[in-house]
């Protein structure tokens, strides 16, 4: 791999959990930090301030275990994908902008907060999800059903605009179902996963 080291000969590492997806923190290497990490299998830095390499996690015991390096365009910048062992930010936190390390699922997830949030408040009276579950689970499961069969029927059809409307009201309603029997699209991703290794 060709790297373009800076002046002071180091290159910045960006830190990517290779689960998540997410940006775990941002380090520098030399080229003795990259070889370093190449052989432990364990992300090892150029410690700027302490003018020395560093392994991240000799002191904690939270690795950054080595998944893959990718280089930008440039030969400038390093992507790393990694399984971190622990919080990696030294205050503790999952990234070094105290952010929680989960898996996002874009507007998905923002839509399975809504809805838990909604079931918390049991507005019953202006929450559409709040009065559906206050009905239990066999009316939630029903919707469900109803949506689905409404969407296999504009599957048929030659409205793509009717055929996602349906889709979303179904996916909307599953989100519900899957809350209503306490998983997440969190399981569903473990699920497929599980299968994938098969």
């Amino acid at each position: 791999m060709t790297i373009k080291y800076d002046t002071n000969g180091l290159v910045p590492a960006i830190i990517q959990d290779f689960t998540t997806k997410n940006v775990l923190m941002l380090g520098y290497m030399n080229e003795d930090a990259y070889k370093k990490t190449i052989e432990t299998k364990q992300v090892t830095f150029f410690s700027r301030s302490k003018q020395r390499l560093w392994t991240k996690g000799e002191e904690s015991g939270n690795f950054l275990n080595l998944v893959d390096i990718k280089n930008d365009c440039d030969n400038d910048t390093l992507l790393i994908q990694v399984k971190p062992a622990g919080p990696t930010c030294h205050k503790g936190t999952d990234n070094c902008w105290g952010e929680d390390n989960k898996t996002s699922y874009g507007f998905f997830s923002t839509i399975e907060d809504i809805i838990t949030e909604r079931i918390v408040n049991k507005d019953t009276d202006t929450s559409y999800v709040a009065s559906l579950f206050s009905k239990g689970i066999n009316k939630i499961a029903q919707k469900v059903g109803e949506e689905a069969v409404e969407t296999v029927i504009e599957a048929m059809d030659d409205n793509d605009e009717l055929f996602l409307y349906e889709s979303a009201d179904l996916m909307f309603h599953y989100l519900m179902l899957l809350q209503a029997k306490g998983f997440t699209l969190k399981d569903i991703e473990m699920e497929l996963i599980k299968r994938n290794k098969k």
